[in-house]
């Protein structure tokens, strides 16, 4: 009888109901307090692993849009290019067309196409790394773009409202890119 009264005993005592037992047990195993960042853990999985929180993308107003708006000009860049590098070299040179220039244009719009393929994908993933390093990759790329036209348009002496326009319009793309490879790079504020 005695054997059946204590087993009964230990089946009936909830020790985790009580709440004193379960402050203690939570303070022995370290949950429940802050730790040196401020943060309440609430189990001791979350704290060996950390809050996720902090390792979540800072969106900046206009990062996706931004994102969809370059993947969608290379793209559309590159087609032309591809498709009707005559056209294209008529319009950026102001020149009469060299059949010599045909395959570096398409070559050129090949990288564009490329290039595109990257940044569609960077536009559908939610990784901080890698949206930074395809917006590292495009500012470059319009540094470049703008360097090589500057360039270029110094030793032909041609500075036509075309060559100018480009020349802007390679400026502000570059530096959008680079305000929002800058702005995701950024920590968050804590809540």
């Amino acid at each position: 009888m005695m054997a059946v009264k204590s087993h009964n005993s230990l089946l009936k005592k909830h020790s985790q109901s009580d709440l004193v037992s379960r402050l203690k047990s939570r303070k022995i195993l370290g949950v429940g307090g802050e730790d040196d960042e401020g943060e309440i853990h609430r189990s001791k999985i979350s704290q060996m692993l950390g809050n996720e929180l902090k390792f979540a993308l800072h969106e900046p107003h206009g990062l996706r849009c931004w994102q969809f708006t370059s993947a969608v000009t290379f793209t559309i860049a590159g087609i032309l290019t591809l498709v009707s590098p005559r056209m294209l070299h008529g319009w950026l040179l102001q020149e009469e067309y060299r059949p010599s220039c045909e395959a570096s244009l398409r070559l050129h719009g090949g990288a564009l196409l490329s290039i595109s393929l990257i940044l569609w994908s960077a536009f559908y993933t939610s990784e901080k790394a890698i949206i930074r390093w395809t917006l590292l990759s495009e500012t470059f790329y319009f540094i470049v773009q703008f360097l090589v036209t500057l360039v270029s348009a110094v030793d032909q002496g041609l500075f036509s409202q075309d060559a100018g326009v480009l020349l802007l319009s390679y400026a502000l793309f570059g530096t959008f890119s680079g305000f929002y490879y800058l702005q995701v790079g950024r920590k968050p504020k804590k809540i």
